[in-house]
């Protein structure tokens, strides 16, 4: 059992690390967008010249120059969130979303190193409006494969990504449950304290 957590954990962080892009695909190209956006970021994971230790910082600077355009932080935020993203003021929404992507951002920083060589097939691509899902399958060195469904939405004409399914776990449902047992628990303002400590 644990083994397969892991797994799914280290699914959630490839699929947020080959995420990325420094331009965009046409609307209405949701696929086009995901297949450009991971490879190039894949370029940059695989770069020799950015391997050694001394290079990580340069090689996380690159991801995050190509991570930042194409995720939706808003409505990743909201949507973690969940139903305490209303009761909070707009002054307090707009905090809550620079600390979650803090908090995001950190998180690539340190688990940087777990790509391992990772290739991707892509399936089918679904549009429904503004909404769009494009499904793929993340394929280990050693044959392993993991369903990753990236879900995207069109925001001002641009398609982007605010959610990833690793293995029918969505991240951000992920963040929401973990999110809410703070809150419940104890307040937003321990969960907000948290995610500052996370994000140091």
């Amino acid at each position: 059992m644990y083994g397969k957590i892991r797994q799914i954990r280290m699914g959630f962080l490839v699929a947020l690390l080959v995420l990325g892009s420094t331009g965009w695909a046409f609307a209405g190209e949701p696929l086009a967008l995901v297949r450009t956006s991971i490879d190039k970021a894949i370029r940059i994971l695989k770069n020799p010249e950015l391997q050694s230790p001394e290079n990580k910082n340069e090689r996380i600077d690159r991801l995050r120059e190509v991570l930042n355009p194409i995720f939706d932080y808003d409505e990743m935020a909201k949507r973690a969130l969940g139903v305490h993203w209303r009761r909070r003021t707009p002054a307090e929404q707009e905090a809550f979303v620079k600390v979650f992507r803090d908090f995001l951002e950190r998180i690539y920083s340190d688990k940087i190193d777990l790509y391992g060589g990772e290739k991707v097939l892509f399936g089918r691509e679904i549009i429904d409006g503004d909404f769009a899902r494009v499904d793929s399958t993340l394929i280990k060195p050693k044959g392993e494969e993991i369903a990753v469904v990236y879900k995207l939405r069109r925001v001002n004409g641009k398609w982007k990504v605010y959610d990833a399914v690793v293995e029918n776990i969505s991240i951000v449902n992920n963040y929401r449950s973990q999110f809410d047992r703070v809150i419940s628990s104890s307040s937003y303002e321990e969960l907000v304290k948290r995610l500052q400590e996370k994000a140091g």
